[in-house]
């Protein structure tokens, strides 16, 4: 459809998806490792799990979230990095500072893509998919990294269109023609349906988009509730269910901010246990205060050598983003709930039920609360500079391990402080 004949006031929004974004970042640092198989989260021998593989890589089968070791076995030649977090954050800001220039209404998704409402800015970027080019092109020359668009009516159809097009390029699904596109592509590719909704589709004989379409929405709802009707929506292409709901840009606050970490070796050692909360506290008081949150529910996850796993909560009388405060608790959780001698495999440290006020403070206990807060304040502008190891706590000293590799952190480009 030619550009004129859009109705000027058309929804226009973008889906802008940096391509093998973790892997292109490491390559800036280390350019030898271009057009190789490369493996971003851990070593071969470890037990973590893939943050990002090259396209070289998924080409033998690797995708992120699989286990370190599996990678190693479909593609022993790959080349094995451990993840720079804070790397990724510097050149997600330069992305953010690139997709700012082209729309004021802009959401970052994850640390890596983001929806642009392109909405009547035709005379200040041109129609859209001019605009996308540009973008696609200032994106290359400020960050040196390739990124893939997708232009469409809803925030749905720009980000199956941005996956349509990868890697590299620019995709635009023009008014009208939504249905058409979804159609021909497995029910898969819409956004929040999994292997198990997958599973339950295929049963019914619905394996493409199209298919999913031609069913009535009665029968939808009538089999899976309210998330039927979404589906209903999705297939035509609209913004159905889920945060799609919100308008691009609309705040959208964690509802929990966590840290986990899994042993190489399983441990039965108490000093080791305790030092690792201190570690998984120091970080998620860390993300509190980048989101400006304090957190009255503190949750301990346990996980044994053989995957018996429990989660203990405690909620406190006053919130805190003090990493002192989560680790007390955390402790606490730790030490009445840890069956002495049992090997364990897996800690993490869990808050949630935010708010964005501290509790009133305690009068005997509001200097030495001032002095960690001061305290902090300091750690967490050091780390910013130099990087998150540079700063610990002495009790997480022997706790340390690498920060993990992921595309939510709190602290994404444009949330607010």
């Amino acid at each position: 459809m030619a550009a004129s004949h859009i109705p000027a006031l058309a929804r226009t929004i973008f889906h802008v998806d940096m391509d093998a974004f973790f892997v292109s970042v490491e390559e800036l640092y280390d350019p030898a490792l271009k057009g190789k198989a490369v493996v971003v989260g851990g070593q071969r021998d470890e037990r973590g799990v893939v943050s990002a593989a090259s396209y070289e890589a998924r080409k033998f089968g690797v995708h992120s979230a699989m286990p370190l070791r599996t990678a190693a076995k479909l593609c022993p030649h790959a080349i094995f990095v451990n993840g720079h977090p804070e790397r990724y954050r510097e050149s997600s800001e330069k992305v953010y500072a690139v997709l700012t220039s082209f729309s004021p209404q802009v959401e970052m998704a994850s640390i890596d893509e983001a929806y642009l409402d392109m909405t009547g800015t035709t005379r200040l970027h041109g129609p859209p998919l001019k605009a996308a080019h540009l973008l696609h092109d200032r994106m290359k020359a400020q960050t040196q990294l390739n990124c893939s668009v997708g232009i469409g009516t809803s925030r749905l159809i720009a980000k199956v269109s941005s996956a349509q097009a990868k890697p590299n390029g620019v995709l635009w699904i023009a008014p009208g023609e939504e249905a058409k596109f979804l159609a021909p592509l497995d029910v898969r590719e819409i956004p929040g349906v999994g292997k198990v909704m997958e599973s339950h589709l295929h049963a019914l004989g619905i394996k493409k988009v199209g298919d999913l379409a031609r069913l009535e929405e009665s029968e939808l709802e009538d089999r899976f509730g309210k998330w039927g009707l979404a589906l209903a929506g999705k297939s035509r292409g609209e913004d159905a269910g889920g945060w799609f709901d919100a308008e691009v840009g609309a705040d959208t606050d964690a509802k929990s901010i966590s840290h986990e970490h899994t042993y190489n070796e399983d441990t039965a050692d108490a000093n080791q246990l305790e030092a690792t909360l201190m570690r998984l506290s120091e970080m998620v008081g860390r993300r509190l205060r980048e989101a400006n949150f304090h957190a009255r529910t503190i949750q301990l996850k346990l996980r044994y050598k053989d995957f018996t796993t429990i989660t203990r909560a405690h909620s406190l009388v006053d919130p805190t983003q003090l990493d002192t405060e989560i680790f007390e608790q955390a402790r606490t959780l730790f030490r009445k709930n840890w069956k002495k001698g049992m090997q364990v495999r897996l800690l993490g440290v869990h808050t949630a039920s935010f708010t964005e006020c501290a509790g009133q403070m305690d009068l005997l206990e509001g200097g030495r609360q001032q002095r960690w807060k001061d305290a902090l304040a300091a750690a967490d502008r050091l780390r910013d500079k130099f990087g998150e190891s540079s700063v610990k706590l002495a009790a997480g000293m022997r706790g340390s391990f690498r920060e993990r590799t992921h595309e939510n952190p709190t602290g994404l480009p444009g949330k607010k402080k």
